[in-house]
């Protein structure tokens, strides 16, 4: 029996050790298409949610409320879609002083460093993912 493409999506997403997805991961699967609409019933089922155009990540239920949440921040996914997009990343510069023991504030905003401009919005909910320039 050959498997449909949205059970080819969810036996690779179990399988990959990543936590999330851009969209040409998939696209071994399937015309553009047909993965968009696989994706979307794997959306549906809540084995992922949509981070941004193109960005998925594995999900988990929440304790609150039941309802599908990613598995990564919103900080992990925008490091690893620069990654898989080939851009230079790293956290905030206020991050980057807290994870350096520099400073005990903990920053609140969500906030990479990249090398060029991107226009690419990754979010969940009301948090959404913004840009500096890398120093």
């Amino acid at each position: 029996m050959k498997l449909s493409i949205k059970d080819r999506i969810n036996k690779s997403i179990k399988a990959s050790k990543a936590n999330v997805f851009v969209r040409s991961d998939f696209k071994k699967f399937g015309g553009y298409d047909q993965v968009g609409r696989a994706l979307k019933e794997v959306i549906e089922a809540g084995n992922l949610v949509k981070m941004g155009y193109g960005v998925y990540s594995k999900a988990e239920k929440s304790a609150l409320s039941g309802k599908p949440i990613p598995i990564a921040t919103i900080t992990e996914a925008g490091l690893m879609v620069m990654n898989k997009l080939g851009v230079k990343a790293d956290v905030g510069y206020f991050a980057r002083l807290y994870r350096d023991g520099k400073t005990t504030q903990i920053p609140m905003k969500e906030v990479i460093a990249v090398e060029k401009p991107i226009t690419r919005k990754i979010y969940f909910g009301k948090r959404v993912l913004e840009y500096e320039k890398y120093k």
